[in-house]
C-alpha cells in the first residue's frame, strides 16, 4: 500500500488539504513539522485546531515537551512504525509537512551515522556560521558545497559525524537505507504574490490570537538557546524582542521576512526532489485541490501496481 506524501513550502494549505484528502479515502494524517511535535507551540506553528484533531487522525503533533530533543533519524524511526500500524487497522497514511530534513529522511534515506553528541553540538552552536563553514570545507569539502551556508543545522551535523567518525559525511551517500512503504509525492505550490500574502496574514493572525503570550511562557521556562522552540520562526524574534532588542512591529516585520525567506528555501528544497506532481493551489479551496491530490493519487498506485515483478 503506498503512502501519501504531501509537501511544499509553509502557508500553501496543506494541513487543510491533507484532512480533506483523509476524510475522503480513510486515512490517518503524519505530522512532518519538526516544530509542531513539541507542545506548548500551537500558536506559532499554527496547529490545527482541537475539532480538526478529533476529525481526523494525526500524529507526532503535540506530543514532546519543547526541551526534549527530536531528529530526522528518530523521525524516520516513528513513521515506519505509524504508517505499519495505520495499514494494520486498514487505514492509509499521509504524511504532510515541509521540514526539509524530514522529508529527506523519507525520500532520500538516512546515513546510520552516530547519535546526537548534545555537548558537542551545544559547542557548535554558539559557534558563527562562518566558522563552521570554514571547518566543514576542511574536514569534508563536499558537503560543505552542498549545504546551504546558512543551514545551521546541516552544518552542525556533518561536523558532528566528521568529528566523532573521522570520515566525512558525504562518504556515506548513496548507502541510505529507502523508506519501506512506496512513496507518492505531491506537492504544493502557490503564485509567489498569494504566498506572500498568506504569509503576512497568517502572521497577524498568530500575533492576534495570543502568540506573544505563548513565546512568553516558554521563556519564562528559561529553554535553552539551542532548543528546537527557540529557534524557530516566531519564537525567536520574540526571544529578541523580550530581551529589548526590538520593538514588536519590528517584531513581526522579522517574523514576516523570515518567514518568506523559509519558504523560498524550501521550495527550492522540494523543487530539486524526484518524482514530486506539483498542483497549483492559487485561488482554489482546499477541496478542489484535495479532489486533485486524490486522483494522483490513484493513478500512481495503479501504475505500481501495473508494473511487471
Amino acid at each position: 500500500m503506498t503512502v501519501l506524501l504531501l509537501l511544499g513550502p509553509t502557508a500553501t494549505g496543506k494541513s487543510a488539504i491533507a484532512v480533506e484528502v483523509a476524510e475522503r479515502v480513510g486515512a490517518e494524517i503524519i505530522s512532518a513539522d519538526a516544530r509542531a511535535i513539541f507542545h506548548g507551540l500551537e500558536i506559532g506553528t499554527d496547529r490545527p485546531p482541537p475539532w480538526i484533531l478529533r476529525r481526523v487522525p494525526h500524529h507526532l503533533i503535540g506530543t514532546l515537551d519543547p526541551m526534549e530533543r527530536y531528529d530526522a533519524a528518530t523521525f524516520r524511526a516513528d513513521c515506519e512504525r505509524l504508517v505499519a500500524e495505520i495499514h494494520a487497522r486498514g487505514k492509509r497514511a499521509i504524511i504532510v509537512g515541509g521540514s526539509t530534513l524530514y522529508v529527506r529522511a523519507l525520500t532520500r534515506g538516512l546515513f546510520p551515522g552516530p547519535a546526537a553528541d548534545p555537548h558537542l553540538r551545544e559547542e557548535l552552536a554558539h559557534r558563527p556560521l562562518a566558522e563552521l563553514q570554514e571547518e566543514l570545507a576542511q574536514v569534508d569539502p563536499v558537503s560543505a558545497a552542498r549545504i546551504h551556508p546558512a543551514d545551521r543545522v546541516r552544518l552542525i551535523r556533518a561536523l558532528e559525524v566528521a568529528r566523532l567518525t573521522g570520515r566525512p559525511l558525504s562518504s556515506a551517500w548513496g548507502g541510505e537505507k529507502p523508506f519501506p512503504f512506496p512513496l507518492v509525492k505531491v506537492g504544493i505550490a502557490l503564485e509567489r504574490g498569494e504566498l506572500h500574502r498568506r504569509i503576512e496574514a497568517r502572521v497577524a493572525r498568530m500575533l492576534a490570537a495570543g502568540l506573544i503570550e505563548e513565546a512568553r511562557r516558554l521563556w519564562e521556562k528559561g529553554i535553552p538557546p539551542d532548543a528546537p522552540a527557540a529557534r524557530a520562526i516566531g519564537y525567536r524574534e520574540l526571544f529578541a524582542h523580550f530581551r529589548g532588542e526590538h520593538d514588536l512591529g519590528e517584531v513581526e516585520r522579522r517574523i514576516v521576512r523570515n518567514t518568506k525567506a523559509y519558504a523560498r528555501r524550501q521550495l527550492a528544497f522540494f523543487r530539486a526532489e524526484a518524482d514530486v506532481q506539483w498542483l497549483d493551489g492559487t485561488g482554489r479551496t482546499a477541496a478542489g485541490v484535495a479532489e486533485e491530490v486524490i486522483a494522483h493519487w490513484r493513478a500512481a498506485e495503479a501504475g505500481l501496481e501495473s508494473l511487471p515483478c
